[in-house]
């Protein structure tokens, strides 16, 4: 696999003086982060990269999204939703169970770039869609010396960092020289295959191999407001734990609950940004 490799990573030694479309390494990867009632939940992402590049996106998600870019995609992506979620019940009444179709579960995609120094991440932040927009400097790393790791074939180097509230430790592989990593973890002299955090956060590669596929510019951009990283955390916090209220103050009669392993009705475990949070500084520095 590393001779596969090697002409990517003289490539990736060159950066182009301009932008890429295409992108040269697909990484797939598996990350773990625990849920409000602290059990881990595994989420597939990927990570596309060219030599100046980077793309964190969910596969579903990227598809769903593309399809409702234009109006023929979005009647198309209704269309399957109503062949696979909805049913009609003997009285003619209708109901639907999005969880048995391809509906649109992840929303955070990032996208790297090392000519504008910078990385831009957009997301769902409680009722609202946003992006921001960090500089690649703001993450900080102290490099292991003398510490080896083989993932997925590749020999990989240990580095730490404190980085917006939680504690990481990141693998890396000088063998391929890219400064990216899962999610906005970057700035490393080499591709990062594997990172955890305190908390019970981790992102694990399972998968690398060439590709040509184009790193595409943020579908439905215009659906995206400008938010401040600290306060978007926090406002996603309070819808959280207040969807039931603000959904029935909105004209709407809902009640929220979950199941417990028995099938059993509990209420919903409050979300706290320093259990379930990747970046929990929002509450700190209240």
């Amino acid at each position: 696999m590393n001779k596969i490799i090697t002409a990517i990573a003289m490539c990736l030694v060159s950066i182009a003086a301009t932008a890429q479309e295409k992108a040269d390494i697909l990484i797939s990867y598996e990350c773990v982060s625990p849920n409000k009632m602290m059990k881990p939940v595994t989420t597939k992402m990927w990570l596309l990269v060219s030599p100046t590049e980077a793309m964190w996106f969910n596969n579903l998600s990227l598809w769903v999204d593309s399809l409702k870019s234009t109006p023929e995609g979005k009647a198309q992506y209704m269309e399957i939703l109503k062949k696979t979620c909805m049913t009609v019940e003997p009285d003619g009444t209708t109901t639907w169970d999005l969880n048995k179709g391809p509906s649109k579960k992840v929303y955070t995609y990032v996208f790297t770039n090392i000519s504008d120094k910078e990385l831009t991440l957009y997301s769902k932040f409680g009722e609202d869609q946003g992006f921001y927009k960090e500089a690649i400097s703001e993450m900080d790393w102290t490099i292991v010396e003398d510490t080896t790791n083989t993932i997925l074939g590749y020999e990989c180097v240990l580095a730490k960092s404190d980085y917006h509230g939680r504690h990481w430790e990141a693998w890396f592989t000088p063998e391929i020289p890219a400064p990216f990593g899962p999610w906005k973890l970057r700035a490393l002299p080499g591709l990062i295959l594997k990172a955890g955090a305190n908390g019970g956060f981790s992102f694990t590669a399972t998968g690398l191999e060439r590709t040509d596929r184009i790193i595409t510019p943020m579908y439905l951009q215009e659906d995206y407001s400008k938010v401040d990283r600290l306060k978007a955390l926090d406002n996603a916090e309070y819808f959280m734990n207040n969807e039931e209220n603000i959904m029935n103050a909105q004209g709407q009669s809902v009640k929220i609950y979950m199941l417990d392993d028995n099938g059993n009705k509990i209420e919903v475990p409050k979300y706290d940004g320093l259990k379930h949070c990747l970046e929990p500084d929002y509450k700190i520095k209240k």
